[in-house]
């Protein structure tokens, strides 16, 4: 009877602790929080955080700028002032940049160290990009070694449709 009521023991024992819940040792998750709008609203309002806009050219920026009108006209190849703008480079007549080092970025303003090649040279350059209120301009401003002395304003291009 000794073994009977030994393997009856046992066998509720079993029982038992397959009907409670593990416990978990360990923290809890974190959450990760979503930006809220200024009015609190989540979302397609709200002003990104530098940490979530990474190294990318801010959306507002985006697009073809001329120095001047025949700049963002000329079928001929010869718009030495159009620039061409997108998330991940700044193309120019005969080089590009791309971002290497953010010091400070908004949804309409970036300043960077920019990465340029072109012509079989390779040099940085600290350049602010700047858009005006009205979103029509953009102004170019450098710092450092070998910067423009004067910034240089440029004007959105045009599209098809517009």
């Amino acid at each position: 009877m000794r073994i009977t009521s030994s393997i009856a023991a046992l066998a509720s024992l079993v029982l038992v602790s397959a009907c409670t819940e593990p416990v978990e040792d360990g923290p809890e998750p974190e959450e990760t929080m979503m930006p809220v709008e200024p009015d609190g609203g989540i979302g397609d309002g709200a002003t990104p955080l530098p940490e979530l806009l990474g190294t990318a050219i801010p959306e507002a920026l985006h697009g073809r700028w001329g120095l001047v009108p025949a700049d963002c006209t000329s079928t001929r190849g010869d718009a030495k002032g159009l620039i061409t703008i997108d998330a991940e480079r700044i193309e120019f007549y005969e080089s590009r940049a791309v971002v290497d080092e953010i010091e400070e970025q908004d949804t309409g303003m970036i300043r960077a160290r920019f990465a340029f090649t072109g012509e079989g040279q390779e040099w940085t350059r600290d350049i602010e990009w700047r858009l005006s209120e009205g979103g029509a301009t953009l102004t170019r401003s450098e710092s450092g070694e070998d910067a423009l002395e004067e910034p240089l304003s440029y004007t959105k291009c045009e599209t098809e449709g517009e």
